[in-house]
């Protein structure tokens, strides 16, 4: 598929998806394609763009990496069952938290996850079900970041050099190889996805796992889950981009009830952007901070400290991981 960008205001959203669609059609033909639902943007667009192309001839599945925020995979296969899309849900927990254990550095946590999700899990059900094409919502952005070095960008794969066919024994396509963010809300929305869904904060491919400073582990990623879900509530009525809880890994000193407590830190991020590729903090009030402070303090077992970023992208990045 062309790679050349299509900017937001050159984008005819309805005129793209006819072109991706009979792309999709011309490459399938009469085999069988999976794709991954996430339930962000991406993700979802390309699961639709690719019922659009082929009905029934797209397996979708969630996979349950361990990794999703509070109760997303209920709420993302009822979301697509609504639209007439059956999704379903794999667990892969077990797979995820192995492939990470004792993993501290970002660009190994990437690859880690990269490998457990093409090779092990996709890997399987390729062979279960005999598709030759895995559809993935990759943009533009996501490439730009990978191959300039910035960070590794799991979905990242045929830019790399790496053959996913020969890797790992089926081809991908990739849809929304031209578009940025805001591309692909107006895509999603010509797609008659809810603007819920279209217009949804973007969430890292990695999931929580790229919001863990340090080893993840399922107690690790409960703790930044529910620091999530109140950033995520607290922060809905405000024009941010994107939103998110980080857990630090080191302890700092803390006091409860009069007693020393050796505990976490958790860092919230909001920013204000268009496309992602560059960011400022939201301008958030002193009482709000206030109240997300008092709120992860004093729901979130453990954690002792609460700090706002005001750091721009660059040199921040939105993400930690």
């Amino acid at each position: 598929m062309k790679n050349k960008e299509i900017k937001v205001e050159d984008l005819e959203p309805r005129r793209f998806v006819n072109e991706k669609t009979e792309e999709i059609l011309a490459m399938v033909g009469g085999d069988l394609c999976i794709n991954a639902l996430s339930g962000g943007v991406d993700s979802s667009v390309v699961t639709m763009l690719g019922h659009e192309a082929l009905g029934d001839r797209v397996k979708t599945y969630f996979i349950n990496n361990g990794l999703m925020r509070e109760g997303e995979p209920e709420q993302v296969v009822t979301v697509f069952k609504n639209l007439g899309v059956n999704v379903e849900i794999v667990d892969a927990q077990k797979s995820f938290f192995d492939a990470l254990q004792g993993i501290t550095d970002p660009e190994e946590k990437r690859e880690a996850i990269t490998q457990t999700f093409y090779r092990d899990v996709f890997g399987k059900l390729v062979q279960e079900c005999g598709a030759k094409f895995l559809l993935q919502g990759t943009i533009l952005t996501d490439v730009d970041e990978t191959v300039a070095g910035i960070k590794r960008q799991h979905n990242i794969l045929a830019q790399l050099g790496i053959d996913p066919e020969r890797e790992f024994g089926y081809d991908v396509i990739e849809p929304l190889l031209q578009l940025r963010k805001d591309g692909v809300r107006e895509v999603g929305k010509a797609l008659g996805l809810p603007e819920s869904v279209y217009n949804r904060p973007p969430f890292p491919g990695p999931a929580l796992a790229a919001r863990v400073i340090g080893e993840v582990t399922p107690e690790r990623i409960a703790v930044v889950r529910q620091a999530t879900a109140i950033v995520e509530e607290e922060l809905k009525d405000t024009p941010a981009f994107q939103c998110m809880a980080i857990l630090h890994e080191d302890r700092v000193t803390g006091m409860r009830e009069g007693k020393r407590e050796f505990g976490l830190q958790i860092e919230i991020r909001s920013w204000e952007s268009k496309d992602a590729r560059v960011a400022t903090p939201t301008r958030l009030s002193y009482d709000l901070l206030e109240q997300l402070s008092a709120r992860i303090t004093g729901e979130v077992s453990g954690v002792v400290s609460v700090t706002y970023n005001i750091t721009k992208k660059p040199p921040s990045t939105m993400e930690v991981v």
